[in-house]
């Protein structure tokens, strides 16, 4: 099994500027706009997102998104594994995904979710 598709997300204090030069000067298609955080296609099945953060720390807000529809499986997978998930699968009605978290042997963030979004069509 493997996953989908996948989104870096990087945080941002200005969502606007940002916005304008992934839009204007990069040409990269929005795929989605959450309000505080825009997704953009990067290559068929590859993602960049920033989210509007006030404050930003070394690693803060740095999270890989790897999207696929059996977020259970890859829980029960790796708790076989023995890695600790940080949360387990929970549904987030502000960006309407199923969600887990965990974290990678260097502390980065790792999201595995599926999205419950009609907008978002990860083939098109």
């Amino acid at each position: 099994m493997s996953f989908d598709s996948i989104i870096t997300f990087l945080p941002t204090r200005d969502l606007k500027q940002t916005a304008r030069f992934y839009e204007d000067v990069l040409k990269l298609e929005l795929a989605l706009d959450q309000t505080r955080c825009r997704i953009y296609r990067v290559a068929q099945g590859g993602f960049v997102g920033f989210c509007l953060k006030d404050e930003i720390k070394p690693h803060d807000g740095v999270i890989l998104t790897l999207i696929t529809e059996e977020v259970d499986h890859w829980q029960t997978l790796l708790t076989e594994h023995e890695v600790a998930i940080e949360t387990p699968p929970v549904f987030n009605p502000e960006f309407q995904i199923y969600q887990m978290f965990l974290r990678d042997p260097n502390s980065y963030l790792i999201e595995i979710q599926r999205f419950e979004d009609p907008q978002w069509n990860v083939k098109s």
